[in-house]
């Protein structure tokens, strides 16, 4: 969308008359006395109409939250014993331009198990390694060569004009046929994605190779597509040069933040039922009885593809409310039901929703709850229509809803944006506002972005216009969010404006929260001018559910509180877990803290730059790294070893605030680990010539 060059200039008049001298004289500007100064055609109107409600909606904290102790002696430092190396699985072949034209129809229509193609598809796919990249986001070339394969042939029926009913029996078979699910999961996912995804490819005008581009990312070749291109616009107020964050005081006020996160609760886990199956999702009576011992569902949760039972929600908010009693808020970063997501309906996954929110509101009551939308609660998941989209496939029943629940924390206020995209802001403290955003319309596995990703629901330009008013005012910003700006189901073109909003206000957003990867992780931020200067920090908070090869967890951040000089950053923070394996064998779950960031990683404070500094730290130091990987795997007694390519991987994730860009930002760091790693061998330069995009 652009703004006419008169347009810029009139506000550019008004920003010298109404902002210069008060900015001079040190002073803040009251955001509404700016905008309504504002006479434009643009969309700073639109968003100034938005009614606010700026009564802070967080008390002042009770207690001064004592924080962790600081340091750990390196004697205290654990030596872990990596397990055996994880085998890799290559597959050495080429992209797959067009599907033969020889595809039996009829035998389909018959019913038949169609051995050709079959045959044919085994000798080039290596079809298990596509499904687990799909179901964890480990996008490589073997699953661009898949989605190439299935777009190509998707868009070769809609062109001879099959109807959705026969796309999606075809589906069907070739989906059973080649056993990529099993039956009853592969007439879910057609009969869910099916229509919605041939909805959208009879309305795009481009081929596999811009579509897979976009989908999967770094695993496929980055293919340029105009319409895929497009900047955010900035208002013409020059960037307040960057002044360094004091260091934050000790003894001096503060806030003690829970982080809840990927609870994917399923209300119909089954203790002792099959958590070995082959389906996207196990530990349910439909999965049948365990074949073994080994194989059955414990009482409290799985390690395996299973989710979260109520009775382990239950049992860790209690220990919450007992532990932590002195909570000021909290912040929820959505992905609430279950990974059933070839057999969900709008109905179940608002249930979930209701009953969610109805037990959070009874186990806190009285305290603040500031939550995100994660891809989980549409159905189908990744169902994300722009608001354009007003047909049957509308998002407007999630959207509503959600404006109901979460009004039980928030203010009416923030209701025109929650129904029109499940965005909002508020005020937190005098000074202090939360920016909660959906991610979802970054989300690269959402297939309504293809036909039109530019800003859907103009929430990238609302999002400057909050910053814009509240670096007029005075106030500091933290942003939640479900799926990190960096990770690879961001895409390519959201992700980069993301990152140039984050750059531009440096000043005002103190911290960033995300969940979704279910790991415990964070993302830097670099000044684009200067890529040696951290400026911001992303924490990706651990997941509540196991699933999969995960203790459950949560986090709880100290962030600094109401005083004159307060920055609003996080002091330190804690990760709490229960040992899933213990749990089970004892049927007794206990919670304690995993550990604390400035304790654990020897950091004196939890500034971008700290953070910086600690991971050219875990480039250089073995030790801290093994410790580092424990941690990001919840001390899970499962987790996988982590050889020297899939710890430049996970280095490179913590520089990646910018999502499918690894070759610009993390170059140098590889190159200073390869230096310092002998014997790569054959096995990393196979690894390297993968492209993955993420790798465990």
């Amino acid at each position: 969308m652009l703004i006419r060059y008169s347009t810029w200039c009139l506000l550019w008049i008004l920003m010298l008359l109404n902002i210069v001298t008060p900015l001079v004289s040190g002073g803040p500007i009251e955001r509404r006395n700016y905008w309504s100064n504002v006479d434009d055609n643009y969309m700073w109107k639109e968003f100034a109409v938005f009614e606010r409600d700026d009564s802070p909606l967080v008390q002042p904290a009770k207690v001064n939250h004592t924080l962790p102790p600081k340091y750990m002696s390196p004697e205290e430092l654990e030596k872990l014993t990596l397990e055996q190396f994880k085998k890799l699985k290559l597959n050495y072949t080429e992209v797959i331009s067009e599907i033969d034209e020889d595809l039996a129809e009829g035998d389909m229509r018959r019913g038949r198990h169609l051995p050709r193609l079959v045959d044919k598809a085994l000798r080039l796919f290596n079809l298990k390694q596509v499904v687990t990249e799909v179901e964890t986001s480990v996008m490589s070339k073997v699953s661009c060569t898949a989605c190439k394969a299935g777009v190509g042939l998707l868009q070769h029926y809609i062109r001879g004009g099959k109807t959705t009913k026969d796309i999606e029996q075809i589906v069907y078979k070739f989906c059973v046929s080649l056993q990529i699910q099993t039956p009853r999961v592969c007439e879910g996912f057609t009969e869910l994605f099916g229509a919605e995804v041939v909805y959208v490819l009879k309305r795009v005008q481009i081929g596999p190779d811009e579509i897979c581009s976009f989908v999967v990312g770094d695993g496929c070749e980055e293919v340029y597509n105009p319409t895929h291109d497009w900047n955010v616009v900035f208002p013409p107020v020059p960037k307040p040069a960057p002044k360094p964050a004091p260091s934050p005081k000790e003894l001096v006020s503060t806030f003690k933040v829970l982080h809840l996160s990927d609870t994917h609760f399923d209300p119909y886990y089954h203790e002792g039922s099959n958590a070995n199956c082959k389906e996207p999702l196990c530990c349910r009576l439909t999965n049948g009885p365990a074949p073994d011992v080994q194989s059955a569902a414990g009482r409290w949760g799985d390690y395996r593809k299973c989710d979260t039972p109520k009775r382990t929600i239950d049992h860790m908010l209690q220990h919450i409310t007992n532990t932590h009693p002195d909570i000021d808020y909290i912040i929820w970063t959505g992905d609430l039901p279950p990974h059933d997501v070839w057999n969900q309906t709008r109905e179940e996954n608002l249930m979930i929703l209701k009953e969610t929110v109805a037990q959070m509101v009874k186990t806190f009551p009285g305290i603040p709850i500031f939550p995100a939308l994660g891809n989980h609660e549409a159905a189908p998941v990744n169902s994300f229509p722009p608001p354009f989209v007003q047909n049957d496939f509308s998002i407007k029943w999630l959207y509503d809803e959600l404006d109901n629940q979460w009004r039980k924390w928030l203010p009416t206020s923030v209701s025109r944006t929650v129904r029109r995209g499940a965005f909002y802001s508020v005020l937190v403290r005098p000074g202090f506002r939360i920016i909660s955003l959906n991610m979802n319309y970054c989300n690269n596995k959402n297939w309504w972005l293809l036909l039109n990703s530019t800003d859907p629901a103009k929430e990238l330009q609302w999002f400057i216009y909050e910053l814009q008013s509240a670096e007029f005012s005075g106030e500091k910003v933290h942003v939640i969010g479900h799926i990190p700006p960096g990770y690879s189901d961001c895409a390519r073109i959201w992700s980069r404006n993301y990152y140039t909003i984050i750059n531009r206000y440096e000043g005002v957003i103190t911290a960033q929260f995300f969940g979704h990867t279910h790991f415990d992780e964070f993302e830097v931020f670099y000044d684009m001018d200067d890529m040696g200067r951290a400026i911001s920090i992303a924490y990706v908070g651990p997941s509540v559910t196991p699933y999969y090869d995960l203790n459950p967890g949560y986090r709880i951040y100290y962030v600094d509180g109401d005083h004159e000089k307060s920055t609003r950053m996080v002091l330190d923070h804690e990760t709490w877990i229960m040992n899933l394996r213990e749990a089970n064998l004892y049927d007794y779950p206990i919670w304690y803290k995993e550990y604390s960031a400035r304790h654990a990683y020897l950091m004196q404070s939890l500034s971008p730059a700290d953070w910086d500094n600690y991971i050219n730290k875990l480039a250089e130091n073995i030790t801290m790294f093994d410790l580092y990987f424990k941690y990001y795997w919840k001390n899970s007694p499962v987790r996988p070893s982590c050889d020297s390519e899939c710890r430049k991987r996970m280095l490179c994730d913590m520089r990646s605030g910018r999502s499918h860009d690894r070759k610009y930002l993390c170059q140098e760091l590889e190159s200073r680990i390869d230096a310092n790693t002998k014997g790569t061998g054959w096995r990393a330069w196979l690894y390297n010539s993968l492209a993955l995009s993420r790798w465990f």
